[in-house]
């Protein structure tokens, strides 16, 4: 019997390599496997991390803002009249009038709600009873019903009622430092509000309550996995599974038994670095051992260079906060395109709520000095006039695109210090008694003392408490000379000077822009500003908001002689 030839040695070789490719490729699958999933997990992990730490501070925002707006609103006089009157007809048999009083409330309340369009904004009286109600949900809280803020009455908590969860703000109501009931504005934390979270995080978005599932962006099947165990892990910040996939969990933010989670799938997120990866390792399967030499060089050399270009990326964009260019995909290593594309969407998002927040501050500043004009007929759109007025002055003098930003929200602000001072003075028909003006004269340090404590409005703080000081010394509150006042407000003295002048009030008609900037340059150098009052007759043919006549006109009127001392006015 003829014994059998060896395999020849390229068939061994050949054999031997595949074989050996074979293991290496299997070795090489299985850590890429894990590496990709542990690498994707982590990157899942700190993008939820990125997204927990944005939107807490977003709602932190949202809830001051929430708490000041409410705050805002509890002033309204004629609310606060309504349900004073209201609660002392309680105890008559006038049930008509008290009706009336109640309509009254709901009509104020209404108004209040088409300016701001909340869920839910209430009145309620002392013991938490509803007594009116507006908003896009206010069929959710019948009136006569009883909801309980917070230990102390004010402030921002979660309240869980038969309809759903809120999140719930209050401000008493106040008479004379007599509480009266109070001003409550809140906002569901339903399907609305989740997917809103979803898309500021890029992930799915849960809220529970009481161990039940208040609303959720997941897909439907994936609901009813959702069992109390599953909800006691989320509790508890664990991964979990549902269906087929893992997610990585993190906490939003949580109150009592409510809660607001971010879910994202491991699974999912892994799949497309997972084919790129098959694809890599099949395309060295294909090659020889002098080519797969050849890719052990260059991936040695590829992950060194993708991830120092990543670093290099990182760092520059950190120090300039540049995040409107995002960093770009190496296209050599998954993993770092990964990370990559994990930190420019988390770029995105914060850039986002910055801008998001922005709007809001600004919304905010806004709503601010329309309450204050609203208190006076006489002076609606003052402080927008004023605004306008400045920044026309300030592009006159060139300042730059930060300092109009600034001069354009103080001036908005300027006179916000006036909510601290009574109707009878400020819409008083005739002239201040010396009290009444010494009042008067501390609506800028009010002003000041209001908005110190909100730290993004700092550099508006001096055109607010300066914008009454004069060049002779003789303003206030501190009796400022010259160049000791700043600039800006400097401008908004000005600017506040002529709409007071060419503004009607009810102790004396409006004037003329021309009568207007004949008293300013009357008053140039003592009461005003000389270099300003130049600049606001030069922008005056550029500006849109003239008082009653074409401004090309009053801007014709040439500078008197600047006089040594200017009476003041009431503004």
């Amino acid at each position: 019997m003829a014994r059998s030839a060896p395999p020849r040695f390229v068939v061994r070789t050949t054999v031997a390599t595949l074989v050996m490719v074979a293991g290496v490729l299997t070795a090489v699958f299985v850590g890429v496997t894990i590496n990709v999933r542990d690498r994707v997990r982590g990157a899942v992990s700190e993008k939820l991390e990125a997204g927990q730490r944005m939107l807490s501070a977003l709602e932190e925002r949202r809830a001051r803002e929430l708490s000041a707006q409410v705050a805002t609103l509890a002033e309204n006089s004629t609310l606060k009249a309504a349900l004073d009157t209201y609660q002392a007809e309680i105890g008559t048999a006038n049930a008509a009038f008290r009706r009336e009083m109640l309509a009254t409330i709901e009509r104020e309340l209404t108004k209040l709600a088409e300016r701001i369009g909340p869920d839910i904004l209430a009145v309620t009286d002392t013991s938490g009873v509803v007594l009116a109600v507006a908003g896009r949900r206010a069929a959710d809280w019948p009136v006569q019903t009883t909801v309980r803020p917070d230990r102390d009455g004010r402030g921002t908590n979660y309240v869980t009622t038969r309809s759903g969860v809120y999140r719930l703000s209050s401000s008493p109501l106040a008479l004379q430092e007599t509480e009266i009931g109070s001003l409550q504005l809140a906002r569901a934390l339903d399907g609305r509000y989740a997917q809103e979270l979803a898309t500021l995080s890029g992930a799915a978005t849960l809220i529970v309550s009481d161990q039940t599932v208040v609303a959720s962006t997941l897909a439907g099947d994936l609901t009813k996995d959702l069992t109390p165990g599953v909800l006691q892990s989320l509790r508890a910040g664990a991964d979990v599974t549902l269906g087929d996939s893992d997610y990585a969990v993190k906490p939003l933010f949580q109150d009592g038994e409510t809660a607001v989670y971010a879910l994202d799938s491991i699974d999912a997120s892994t799949r497309a670095p997972m084919q790129k990866a098959l694809g890599a390792v099949f395309l060295i399967a294909a090659g020889s051992f002098a080519l797969a030499a050849f890719a052990s060089v260059w991936l040695a050399r590829t992950i060194a260079r993708p991830i120092d270009t990543l670093s290099t990326s990182l760092s520059e964009m950190t120090a300039s906060r540049d995040f409107d260019n995002p960093v770009k995909p190496t296209g050599f290593s998954l993993e770092v395109d990964t990370l990559t594309d994990a930190f420019n969407t988390m770029m995105r998002s914060v850039a986002a709520a910055e801008a998001e927040t922005q709007h809001a501050y600004v919304g905010a500043i806004r709503a601010l000095a329309l309450a204050l004009d609203a208190r006076d007929p006489y002076t609606a759109g003052h402080s927008e006039r004023v605004s306008a007025l400045s920044v026309a002055v300030g592009r006159q003098m060139r300042l730059d695109a930060t300092e109009l930003e600034t001069l354009r929200l103080g001036a908005l602000l300027h006179d916000i210090g006036k909510i601290g001072i009574s109707d009878a003075v400020l819409r008083k028909p005739g002239p201040l008694t010396p009290e009444e003006f010494a009042l008067i004269e501390q609506h800028p340090g009010v002003g000041a003392r209001i908005l110190r404590s909100v730290h993004f409005l700092a550099p508006h703080l001096p055109i607010v408490e300066l914008h009454h000081e004069r060049p002779d010394g003789n303003g206030y509150p501190h009796r400022l000379r010259g160049d000791e006042i700043p600039l800006l407000a400097r401008i908004v003295h000005v600017a506040d000077a002529f709409d007071a002048m060419t503004s009607a009030r009810a102790y004396r008609p409006a004037r003329s822009g021309a009568e207007a900037l004949r008293e300013l340059w009357r008053c140039a150098g003592s009461q005003f500003d000389a270099e300003v009052v130049q600049a606001l007759a030069a922008a005056m043919p550029a500006i849109e908001i003239a008082p009653l006549e074409d401004m090309r006109s009053v801007a014709a009127i040439t500078p008197p002689r600047l006089a040594v001392v200017a009476g003041g006015a009431r503004g």
